[in-house]
């Protein structure tokens, strides 16, 4: 009996999912336990691996599509299995469909509808929002070994994708090298640009007769990276809000309207701090200093350590620290679970294994919720301060900037001053008024910098 295969639930906030990439393909073999498709999540990108094995008979939402969590992506049953029920009962408009790929489509057949009829209603590989083109990886690939400029055909996948076998019909049909749109060019240029994402119509040639090269393909990729397209100023280089950039935007956003945010700065002299590190040698970073000094100051003012409930202000008795990491696509804030009962180097050890598993996309739901406090920090990019918009529901969040060597002007005997050249630290705690005054809020950053200051009693 066939299988559904949904979106899955990732997380307690989570709404929906982006498929990434299909690991089996239409047609291939599914094995439970097996890495099936990837996905991304309104705070990472993740493997599914399949609950079920099987043929995959029908994949529902390719990649780059955005789905409802427990809403249909993929069939996986028997070959030749009837899943037209399956398909209707979802709504996809693909009841007729057989199982299986369908028969390859001669040239002829192309030019006289083909797959072109099949996805009239999407045009040629758009979305159906007749935004950006479709592709699946492996058509993609195909695509650029024969030499075929896919932005130019019509796919006959879900919602208009390219998919493998439409290569081979606009190889046939004479696509290659850009023949049936009328654009020449050579082998290797159309090769070149099918593999760059680049259509040849945008392409300006040089060569004979207007021909397209592959130095022209060259310069319009360059030019993209720039934020031109063919070399001509002005374009623009859309990229879509969806997945964790839609959810940064509105969280952030959120935050921004519910909360009575108000910021606290204090500068800090780091020279115990510098002088502790060195005689641990090292074992420790100074993030992880003030980590601990955030989670000591959160015990002694549990006003800090607190969020806005539906009855009332909720102050928790346990520290769980979020430790703001940057990935390639956003920010993710994976969550040391009781950090007030860990040692100097046991939160370290938390925090890089969790910063670790944020960058390699191996994140659990688990480690990213649950958060009381947060620290974002900055300072490996040349920031000396900056301010940080609270992470929802909680009351703060701490900016830390860089460490840099500051004069300072320090009282010597008799009164005199003198000016020295001191590693100073400077910290900007963002909090919720509605949850904080401003006393309580500037007594806590206060003791951040006691601790940091004096970092030994802190351990």
């Amino acid at each position: 009996m066939a299988e559904r295969i949904i979106m899955p639930k990732q997380g307690l906030q989570m709404t929906e999912g982006t498929i990434m990439e299909w690991l089996v393909p239409e047609g291939g073999e599914v094995v439970e336990g097996k890495p099936l498709f990837s996905m991304e999540t309104d705070k990472l990108t993740i493997t599914i691996d399949a609950m079920v094995s099987g043929t995959l008979l029908k994949i529902i939402a390719g990649p780059g599509v955005t789905v409802p969590i427990t809403g249909l992506i993929a069939v996986v049953g028997k070959p030749g299995e009837d899943i037209s029920g399956i398909l209707a009962e979802a709504g996809t408009g693909q009841a007729d469909a057989v199982s299986g790929p369908p028969p390859q489509t001669s040239g002829a057949a192309l030019s006289s509808g083909g797959a072109a009829e099949r996805t009239a209603s999407t045009g040629a590989g758009l979305d159906a929002a007749g935004g950006r083109r479709l592709i699946s990886p492996r058509a993609k690939l195909t695509a650029g070994e024969r030499g075929v400029d896919w932005r130019v055909l019509r796919g006959s996948g879900p919602d208009g994708m390219i998919v493998e076998r439409d290569i081979p019909d606009a190889a046939s049909a004479g696509t290659a090298s850009g023949g049936a749109a009328g654009i020449k060019a050579t082998p290797l240029a159309a090769k070149t640009a099918a593999l760059s994402g680049i259509s040849l119509a945008e392409v300006p040639g040089t060569g004979i007769r207007g021909k397209v090269t592959r130095d022209d393909v060259e310069r319009a990729r360059q030019g993209r990276a720039a934020g031109r397209v063919g070399g001509i100023p002005g374009e623009k280089k859309i990229v879509p809000m969806k997945g964790m950039r839609k959810i940064i935007a509105e969280r952030m956003k959120q935050s921004q309207n519910e909360n009575a945010q108000t910021t606290h700065r204090v500068s800090v002299r780091m020279d115990e701090a510098v002088r502790l590190r060195a005689a641990l040698e090292k074992a420790v970073g100074y993030n992880d200093f003030i980590a601990m000094a955030a989670v000591r100051a959160l015990r002694d003012f549990p006003e800090m350590n607190a969020e806005l409930g539906p009855d009332g202000i909720w102050r928790k008795e346990f520290v769980n620290l979020g430790v703001a990491v940057a990935v390639d696509d956003g920010l993710i804030v994976p969550v040391v679970k009781d950090a007030d009962l860990l040692s100097l180097k046991e939160l370290a050890l938390a925090i890089k294994e969790l910063a670790d598993k944020a960058r390699n996309g191996s994140l659990q739901p688990d480690d990213y919720s649950g958060g009381t406090f947060t620290l974002s920090n900055l300072g490996m990019f040349g920031l000396e301060e900056f301010t940080a918009i609270i992470n929802p529901p909680e009351a703060g969040i701490l900016a830390v900037g860089m460490i840099t060597d500051t004069p300072v002007a320090v009282s010597g005997e008799g009164g005199a001053k003198t000016v020295e050249i001191h590693p100073v630290l400077k910290l900007t705690l963002s909090y919720d008024h509605r949850v904080v005054d401003g006393a309580p809020a500037a007594r806590f950053l206060a003791r951040i910098k006691e601790y940091l200051e004096n970092p030994y009693k802190m351990l």
